[in-house]
């Protein structure tokens, strides 16, 4: 009977304590729901180089330094030297220890006094998270947030939040942020012996004190070590090792490299930042950078910046946004990577290798670098002269202004912003409907990261990926720029060392490296550029005053390539082992070397020129044209009014228009067609005289005081010898071809019209206004 009873009282006892289970279960999971646990604690944002080291760091909000300790940089013998001090069961337990809160209990209550403690890792965690005054209503607080922890986190992930928080003294929270304070290095490099130094700081980070604690410390460390070695935690030889190990470490300050990619990448946000900077590249940069700046100061540029890209990785391995970061005089926090500035001549290789694919240049084609003027607009060359006849591969080399807004007109500037927008120019594809044909010549807004990346094209058969800044940047936009054949042409051109924009203070002892670079000056002198690639990098250098004020003295050729060839010499001496080779799809042919294009029988002078099969023209040169003249070369004659005999024919060089004024202003004899027969009445098809001014379509405002004259200029036919100007429909007067005139306007609307003696006619219309002036 006696049985029966107990059995049933063991049944009901059970029942109850399953009850009572159910209960606490769903309390807890209530408690869990009405008191969440808090936010994970903010980071200190690091940065990192391609090494995984630490090149800088920022403080959290709450001005600590928290870093955050990654799982993989935990290593085997931090996490078993952490367990072994703190919670020998910590992956046994769910949170709490309740064996050695019992324990605890006792040993307390026997000596009457607190002896030890019962916090297991996961508590700690706890109490880190939201600190309390240390009584037994804490305690229990602790508790219940270990076991919402074990919950929520794996045991590894606990462990990494307790090295995350644990307080180091000062404003120092976590083992990386004492390693990297006091050690310089990664938690994953500790030895056994700073890993124990570090763990007992916790316990009294107040007395404990690297730097000026540390015989206390280590006689503390020895103890632990011991213990360690009576436990067999560690070998005898570990041991020793780390007794014999002296403490010299002192509180340091965190590395303060690349400040402006440092911040530019904090802004993106994240805890750690894997950048792909190459250190040891990056600190020569800098040296290199300041030392020159240094000596530029005298001539009034007094910054600079540098960017430099991995060709092959499309990695940006150095960035220096100014010469010294600390400069506070000359605004060397500004970075100069990331400014918007005007461009000057640096887009020209792209415009000339956008004709290539299209067709309508090649290196050797002839083209005329003389006066122009479209709709008001009139470019000038960086010397204000005027070159005539020259070829692609000399008007790049020699970077002529007029003959790139020549090739823009002809390709359409359409095409050059969209292919910028694809590149991701941010500024221009902004000021996309703003933008014309002076864009190519600096009309427009870039910076040095994107022609740089625009640049490393040419070095990757015209494919762009967009530069990769850090580590998870594995999928880099890709843009098709240009063929591979129309970057052999321009690599080819490039890398030519005879040219206008080779330094002048370039000393003929040092070394050349073999690179091909462009530079660029922008209006006013406020902005020097020159940009270099070859097989392995590609390099942006910019050079000038952040405050925007131009230097007489500043140009792309004699301040930024000679800096550009001195990173080159340190980085990649030996640059000329290895050059581009001509590509499947570039080829060469012999063209005439008056026009460029493909020889006629006439054609005496050839050159050999490449091009891109089926798409380059194949148009035969027209250079040369068959006239009928008298015996005495002093009429010319057309099949229509052409003698029955008594005339001859006579090969002549087909002359622009453009280039006879330009022959005729610069005294070039050239032999010109002969006037035509005076009796032919036949109106002739062909050019009709073009009227560069007044520029059709302009409105000019004429004081009503001292009114001046418009001035009349028109280009003619080779064949042409007078012209006839009549205004308003109206006769005004007669002239020889090219001959100025000047004439004063009525008020309001205008019409201009010229003719040549072979009845072609042009008109035009401008609009005046007499003014007040």
């Amino acid at each position: 009977m006696k049985w029966r009873i107990t059995k049933k009282k063991a049944g009901r006892f059970l029942k109850r304590t399953g009850i009572g289970i159910v209960i606490l279960v769903i309390l807890f999971f209530l408690l869990n729901w009405i008191f969440p646990l808090p936010a994970p604690p903010e980071y200190s944002t690091i940065i990192t180089d391609n090494k995984g080291e630490v090149v800088n760091a920022f403080l959290t909000k709450d001005e600590k330094w928290r870093m955050k300790t990654e799982l993989d940089e935990i290593s085997p013998l931090l996490r078993k030297t952490i367990i072994a001090k703190e919670d020998k069961y910590f992956y046994s337990h769910p949170g709490i220890n309740f064996i050695a809160i019992g324990r605890a209990f006792i040993n307390n209550i026997t000596r009457m006094k607190r002896t030890s403690g019962a916090s297991t890792i996961t508590m700690q965690v706890a109490r880190a998270m939201e600190p309390r005054k240390r009584n037994l209503g804490s305690k229990m607080i602790e508790a219940f947030r270990a076991l919402q922890l074990e919950l929520k986190y794996s045991k590894d992930e606990i462990l990494q939040l307790y090295l995350n928080l644990v307080p180091y003294g000062g404003n120092i929270e976590g083992v990386k942020s004492a390693s990297q304070l006091y050690f310089k290095k990664n938690p994953d490099h500790l030895s056994l012996a700073e890993i124990t130094a570090l763990s007992i700081i916790p316990n009294r980070p107040s007395s404990l004190v690297v730097g000026k604690n540390n015989d206390r410390i280590i006689e503390e460390r020895n103890k632990w070590l011991r213990r360690f070695a009576e436990e067999k935690v560690f070998t005898k030889k570990e041991i020793e090792d780390a007794l014999n190990e002296p403490l010299i470490a002192t509180r340091g300050t965190v590395p303060h490299y690349i400040p402006h990619l440092s911040y530019k990448l904090k802004k993106h946000g994240g805890t750690t930042i894997n950048t792909n900077i190459d250190l040891n590249t990056q600190l020569k940069t800098e040296k290199i950078l300041e030392d020159y700046v240094r000596a530029q100061r005298l001539r009034n540029i007094k910054n600079a910046a540098i960017i430099i890209i991995n060709n092959k990785t499309h990695q940006v391995i150095t960035y220096a946004g100014s010469s010294d970061f600390k400069d506070t005089i000359d605004g060397g926090q500004v970075n100069g990577i990331n400014a918007v500035r005007q461009p000057g001549s640096t887009l020209k290789p792209l415009l000339y290798g956008m004709c290539f694919d299209e067709g309508l240049l090649t290196p050797k084609t002839i083209i005329t670098d003389v006066p122009v003027n479209y709709e008001g607009y009139t470019p000038e060359n960086y010397d204000e002269k005027f070159n005539g006849y020259v070829t692609v591969a000399y008007a790049l080399e020699h970077s002529l202004n007029i003959p790139a807004v020549k090739s823009l007109q002809q390709l359409g500037y359409e095409k050059l912003i969209q292919k910028l927008s694809l590149c991701n120019f941010k500024q221009i594809q902004k000021d996309r409907n703003k933008l014309g044909l002076s864009l190519i010549l600096g009309g427009c807004g870039t910076t040095l990261e994107e022609l740089t990346g625009l640049f490393s094209s040419f070095a990757n058969n015209g494919v762009y990926v967009s530069p990769s800044y850090t580590q998870t940047d594995t999928a880099g936009r890709k843009v098709n720029v240009l063929t591979p054949a129309a970057c052999f042409m321009l690599n080819e051109i490039l890398s030519k060392v005879d040219r206008p924009d080779f330094p002048v203070n370039w000393q003929a002892t040092e070394h050349m490296p073999k690179i091909a670079w462009k530079t660029g000056t922008s209006y006013g002198r406020k902005d020097a550029w020159s940009i270099g690639h070859n097989k392995n990098f590609t390099v942006g250098v910019w050079a000038g005053n952040f405050s925007g004020t131009g230097v007489p003295d500043l140009s792309g050729a004699n301040v930024a390539t000679p800096l550009l060839f001195k990173i080159f010499n340190t980085i990649d001496y030996d640059s000329d082992a290895e050059w581009f080779t001509q590509p499947d799809d570039c080829d060469t042919r012999q063209v005439c070397s008056e026009t460029g294009l493909i020889p006629a029988e006439s054609c005496t002078n050839k050159v050999l020129d490449y091009f891109i099969p089926l798409i380059s023209s194949s148009k035969v040169c027209n250079n040369l044209q068959e006239i009928l003249i008298s015996a005495d070369e002093k009429i010319s004659y057309c099949k229509s009014c052409a003698p029955p005999n008594g005339y001859k024919k006579k090969l002549f060089k087909i002359v622009e228009p453009e280039m006879q004024a330009y022959f005729s202003e610069n005294n070039v004899k050239f032999e010109k067609i002969p006037p035509h027969n005076p009796d032919c009445e036949l109106i002739f098809k062909g050019s009709a005289p073009q009227i560069t001014s007044p520029s059709n379509g302009t409105e000019y405002l004429i004081s009503k005081k001292n009114p001046e004259p418009l001035q009349l200029i028109c280009k003619t036919a080779n064949d042409v010898s007078k012209v006839y100007w009549y205004i308003n429909n109206k006769f005004y007067k007669t002239s020889s071809a090219g001959e100025k005139q000047f004439f004063t306007p009525e008020e309001g609307p205008v019409k201009i019209s010229c003719t040549d003696d072979k009845g072609r006619n042009r008109d035009i219309t401008i609009r005046v206004k007499f003014v007040n002036l």
